[in-house]
């Protein structure tokens, strides 16, 4: 019985667990189905909801949109009658101008055969009064037409120059006032020695026994300084000095020094001049690399290509007409600086083309190129800009400045140039000089005598007054400052001064 129990029990409580299990989910199934039903109306219910309110929405929407597009009818209309209304007025406005330019029509016609009689009458007195005139005047009217003209053009020609002088004459005060203040201000604030370095120099000697040692033994020890260096060791009765020629200035500064430190160490012999020879050279070399730097940095000049800087430091043992060529170049280069800043040109091109102007003159070659050609095959192989190189082939016009920067070159070179004692000239060329402007001014018709003064910086010319008058001479004067500036080369600048006066000459017997 308790086994029975025991199965039973178990059994029956198992059954009844799935029992209420089902029943439950029964329940909550139905739970389920009744909440998704009610959802499901609930939803119906406010999709018709929100399909009326949609409903409505787009009734008052179309409402809206039909007034608006009744009211915009009704102002187009309006508009429609106002057009109209215009037009009709505008139309009216025509008929009537209309009218009035019939008006005016009938009135010019009339005017105008009115005008044509008076016209052909006018022309009938002019013909008549026209044939009087000439027999009175005894010419034709070609022939009076032509007096005229000729009458008006020289009058006219006459105005035009005395406008022109003075135009000219005003341009020339400013620009000259302008001019000598930019030169003024430059040459002020420039300082710089002067040079009077020659081709030959002397060696002192301690005594005049050093002569002969010199020379050495049948002249093996001058022939061997000579032929190591290049130069013309002159040996004459000049008490205690050697003199060494040459027209190479580094060559002519080599064998100064080396005759010198032969001199103090005493000993002289080919072996001992051929060493002392070959160590003054490399220093020489050495002087010539470092001058041609320290100028450089004094100008504030920079990327400058070794060659260069060799050409310009052998500038530095080179003079001509008395001034130290490297000196020379700097002192230009400091003022064309100073000159572009004025004119607000390009200061660093002006400068270098300035220190760079006369570089050709440290180059060594066996060619016939002036200093200027070497100087602007130079400044290309070494890749300066092409600027520079226009500077330096016409500094000395051997051709066409193309920049102002090449200008301000020439201007800086002639104000170094003619500084007061900045050079000597040989006394055939100032002669031929003085000679050459004479010459020039006496060439043109009119002139009866040219007298060159002030060491060729003024032209004083006497003109015949029969042949030139007074526009005629501001003609004249400016056709010789023209030819002047054409064939010559002159530092600074040349007046040129016309005098005409008319002398009336009478006895009384």
């Amino acid at each position: 019985m308790s086994i029975v129990l025991a199965i039973i029990l178990p059994l029956t409580s198992l059954i009844l667990g799935w029992t209420i299990r089902w029943l439950y989910a029964r329940f909550q199934l139905s739970s389920s189905e009744q909440k998704a039903e009610r959802i499901k109306q609930e939803a119906f219910k406010e999709a018709e909801a929100k399909k009326k309110e949609a409903l409505l929405e787009i009734k008052d929407q179309l409402l809206k949109e039909r007034n608006q597009l009744e009211r915009e009818f009704r102002e187009r209309r309006n508009e429609l009658h106002r057009f109209e209304r215009r037009l009709l007025q505008k139309e009216e406005n025509l008929e009537k101008k209309a009218a009035t330019l019939e008006e005016q029509v009938q009135t010019l016609s009339s005017r105008e055969g009115k005008l044509s009689d008076r016209e052909i009458f006018l022309q009938n007195q002019e013909d008549k009064w026209k044939h009087e005139l000439e027999r009175i005047a005894g010419l034709s009217s070609d022939e009076a037409k032509t007096l005229i003209m000729q009458s008006m053009e020289d009058e006219a020609k006459r105005d035009a120059q005395v406008i022109v002088n003075k135009i000219e004459q005003e341009a020339k005060l400013k620009a000259e006032k302008k001019a000598k203040d930019i030169l003024v201000t430059t040459i002020q604030r420039i300082a710089t020695d002067t040079s009077q370095e020659v081709t030959v120099t002397s060696v002192s000697l301690p005594n005049d026994e050093m002569k002969g040692r010199i020379i050495g033994r049948e002249g093996r020890n001058i022939r061997t300084l000579e032929t190591l260096t290049g130069v013309d060791i002159i040996i004459d009765d000049t008490p205690e000095a050697v003199v060494i020629s040459c027209f190479d200035p580094v060559r002519k500064e080599i064998a100064k020094a080396s005759l010198s430190r032969l001199i103090a160490d005493g000993r002289i012999h080919p072996a001992r001049i051929e060493e002392v020879v070959q160590k003054v050279t490399k220093e020489i070399t050495q002087t010539v690399y470092e001058e041609g730097e320290r100028v450089l940095f004094d100008l504030g000049i920079h990327n400058m290509n070794a060659d260069g800087i060799k050409a310009l430091g052998r500038l530095h043992f080179r003079t001509s007409y008395g001034q130290n060529v490297l000196r020379h170049s700097q002192e230009v280069a400091v003022i064309a600086g100073m000159l572009a800043a004025e004119v607000n040109a390009d200061r660093e091109i002006a400068k270098r083309g300035a220190l760079l102007h006369d570089i050709g003159k440290g180059m060594e070659t066996d060619g016939n190129s002036n200093h200027a050609e070497m100087g602007m095959d130079l400044a290309r192989k070494i890749g300066e800009d092409l600027r520079i190189i226009n500077a330096i082939g016409s500094h000395h016009n051997d051709i066409e400045p193309d920049c102002i920067e090449s200008v301000i070159v020439q201007v800086a070179d002639a104000i170094s140039a003619s500084r007061p004692g900045a050079r000597r000239e040989t006394l055939d060329i100032y002669i031929k000089r003085l000679e050459s402007l004479e010459r020039i001014a006496e060439s043109f018709e009119g002139v009866e005598k040219a007298y060159a003064i002030q060491a060729g910086r003024e032209l004083r010319i006497v003109v015949n007054y029969e042949k030139v008058d007074d526009e005629s001479a501001k003609i004249v004067a400016k056709d010789i400052a023209k030819k002047i500036e054409t064939e010559l080369r002159y530092p600074g600048r040349i007046k040129i001064t016309i005098i005409r006066e008319t002398r009336i000459i009478e006895y009384a017997r």
